[in-house]
């Protein structure tokens, strides 16, 4: 009988306790607020102390790079790539910016935390049945409040870590909405917590941010203006990626 390796005990008994201790002591504070703070900047508060518990409980170590880049109290769509369950918290505790997530619609079905992220102002996507009326709608109410984005847009967590092709439907609302976009790379959070393994390790990451980009002034964008921006952001974001974590230059 194989004897599971240390880590997968020590993320069994020690860090899943401990991560629900830490969701329950943030999380009541967080929905009772909802009921009084509309905007959700109490429970983004609560969300950073989360984030700030896991990475430090975890032992990943986060190094920031580029932050002077982007200006306090902008609003921004932020598009990061997708290596672990790890990279929210390092964004999220690593940004001081007010950040809402576009998540699939399958994650408001999750008791507690789908009534949380639902009333902290996260925005849902139903990938089967697509309403970018609605979301667009619901994008700029948000931005009016001052709240800036983040969009995973490989739509997945990459099981080997190389970025995969962003989709284009995020960048779309971008250019209707005229938002500054942000490319960042997450790179290491792999080696915390790589996809589909139950098992935690200390680890070192690296938050990328790179220079704001302007999308292009359309009066109707296409689905083709859509894909030039998501490929253009998306080689800025995977040539980082791949040259500090497979040291590859090019």
């Amino acid at each position: 009988m194989r004897i599971p390796p240390y880590h997968w005990w020590r993320t069994v008994f020690f860090l899943i306790p401990a991560i629900t201790v830490y969701t329950i002591i943030t999380g009541v504070p967080s929905l009772v607020s909802s009921l009084f703070d509309r905007r959700g900047y109490f429970a983004h508060a609560c969300a950073r102390t989360w984030s700030w518990l896991i990475l430090k409980t975890t032992g990943v170590r986060v190094t920031i790079e580029g932050l002077e880049r982007i200006t306090p109290g902008t609003t921004y769509v932020f598009v990061s790539n997708h290596q672990s369950i790890y990279d929210t918290p390092v964004i999220f505790a690593s940004l001081p910016y007010q950040l809402r997530i576009i998540a699939k619609a399958s994650l408001a079905q999750f008791p507690v935390l789908g009534w949380h992220l639902r009333r902290g102002g996260h925005l849902f996507v139903d990938r089967r049945h697509p309403d970018p009326t609605g979301i667009l709608r619901r994008w700029r109410a948000l931005v009016s409040e001052g709240l800036s984005l983040l969009i995973y847009a490989e739509g997945t967590r990459s099981p080997a870590g190389h970025v995969a092709r962003f989709k284009a439907g995020s960048f779309l609302l971008a250019i209707q909405a005229g938002l500054p976009i942000v490319p960042i790379a997450v790179i290491g959070t792999r080696d915390s917590m790589p996809k589909g393994r139950l098992e935690t390790r200390p680890a070192d990451v690296t938050l990328i941010i790179h220079d704001p980009i302007q999308p292009p002034v359309i009066d109707t964008p296409t689905p083709r203006d859509a894909k030039a921006l998501a490929e253009r952001v998306h080689a800025i974001v995977s040539a980082a990626v791949e040259q500090r974590q497979f040291h590859t230059v090019g």
